[in-house]
């Protein structure tokens, strides 16, 4: 198990297993963010280079402001017959998960379960450990993103890392930083961002494609739920909801930044966002910057996780307003 990036035996041991492999498998979470859809992609670039046989795989497309991502086109979400993958499990030797605790949330929990004894697994991953079902687990739940696991890789195992690595890299910081006002953010983040600038990364791109990449309707829900904002004085937790009429056909990204927004609210210790989703779901999303709130355990209470100050759960149900306040049924 990893303990410290400064390991570079786990990152040695990881690069020798992709050396030896013949097929590998790339894996993400369903409905990915931006830094775990860069790690894919900074890991496509390295296996090109090294003309490995590769397949990614994510159970739900990439948002299209994703796009200016190098490879985002070719991570596939379709599926075969019986809601099958569109690709054989079997074939692949090493499988590689990234920025994802729980088998659950690549929808091949079954298949990773299962797996052979030939199959070895390794899980990248910057949030707190939820589950063991990796072979070998690299983990720092005190790093930005997980791109930065993978910029730790490369310069471990001396993998010179060009433009399209420097972008994926930066893209993940900058969003799972909340633009570097994150408590994670730390000298050492600003150090490797500012080399990935000097390597090529785009900033002015990323930063038109994460933070000015707001539609009118999606703003318009944004106001919705600032409109409906509540504290609770016992815990002192911000709250506000969204049902599914809210959202309308909105995607998740136009969604996602309200929960971060909300987290810069004076004289409270977290905010939640509980938000209505189409499968018969409801999601939470916790944010805080107290420096003594711990928003991961509350989001493991509810079957979630994440990070100390960024963390969320999904449970089943729908939102109805009573006269008490919102309430999951």
């Amino acid at each position: 198990m990893f303990n410290g990036v400064s390991n570079e035996v786990m990152y040695n041991k990881i690069y020798n297993k992709i050396k030896k492999a013949d097929n590998v498998l790339l894996l993400t979470h369903e409905k990915p963010d931006i830094d775990a859809v860069s790690s894919v992609c900074s890991m496509i670039e390295l296996l090109e280079s090294m003309n490995k046989s590769y397949f990614a795989f994510c159970n739900d497309a990439p948002s299209h402001q994703f796009d200016f991502i190098p490879h985002i086109e070719k991570i596939a979400s379709s599926r075969g017959d019986g809601a099958k993958p569109a690709f054989n499990f079997e074939d692949f030797d090493l499988i590689i998960v990234f920025d994802c605790g729980s088998p659950d949330r690549t929808k091949l929990a079954d298949e990773i379960s299962n797996r052979s004894e030939k199959q070895f697994l390794i899980e990248i991953d910057h949030h707190i450990k939820t589950e063991d079902y990796a072979n070998l687990e690299l983990r720092d739940s005190e790093a930005a993103s997980t791109t930065i696991l993978i910029y730790n890789f490369f310069k471990a195992n001396k993998i010179k890392i060009n433009k399209n690595m420097a972008n994926c890299i930066l893209a993940g910081i900058l969003t799972d930083s909340g633009n570097f006002i994150y408590q994670t953010t730390t000298d050492k983040t600003i150090k490797i961002s500012s080399e990935m600038l000097s390597l090529g990364a785009n900033l002015p791109r990323i930063m038109d494609n994460t933070l000015r990449n707001k539609k009118l309707n999606a703003l318009k829900i944004w106001g919705k739920a600032m409109s409906r904002v509540q504290i609770n004085k016992k815990y002192n937790i911000a709250f506000t909801a969204l049902t599914i009429e809210d959202v309308g056909d909105l995607d998740e990204e136009d969604l996602e930044g309200i929960p971060n927004f909300l987290g810069n609210l004076h004289d409270v210790k977290a905010v939640m966002v509980i938000r209505e989703q189409n499968n018969g779901t409801v999601k939470g999303s916790f944010r805080s910057v107290h420096p003594t709130a711990n928003v991961a355990i509350l989001a493991q209470n509810l079957g979630g996780g994440g990070h100390i100050k960024a963390a969320g759960f999904t449970i089943e149900g729908k939102l109805k307003l009573t006269d008490k306040g919102w309430k999951v049924i």
